[in-house]
């Protein structure tokens, strides 16, 4: 998540820090995830960290589907364009399925 946040060279620190704001995390927490120095972690933490990730995962198919109409758009109706959001579809079903999971 930290090297999708980055802008660029010499923005580690600011991506640790955006993430950590916007998922209720410590600049220290994220680092030391990053880095794998937790040997334990606490279920509250583990559950926010899961929740983070899920939302990335969201947002990453989210692009994709303004990609794929882009596509569509552009190509029409094709055999890869038809498979292509398939596969997308199937991907928001199983991300959907473990976010429910998440929060029961």
């Amino acid at each position: 998540m930290v090297e999708r946040e980055a802008r660029g060279e010499g923005d580690l620190s600011g991506a640790m820090a955006r993430i950590a704001r916007r998922y209720g995390l410590t600049v220290w927490q994220v680092e030391r995830l990053r880095k794998g120095r937790n040997k334990t972690i606490e279920a509250g933490l583990f559950s926010r960290i899961r929740a983070a990730y899920l939302a990335e995962v969201e947002r990453q198919i989210s692009k994709l589907q303004h990609e794929l109409a882009i596509e569509r758009a552009t190509l029409g109706e094709t055999d890869a364009v038809e498979r292509a959001e398939a596969a997308v579809r199937e991907l928001a079903a199983k991300a959907a399925d473990a976010k429910a999971r998440t929060l029961s």
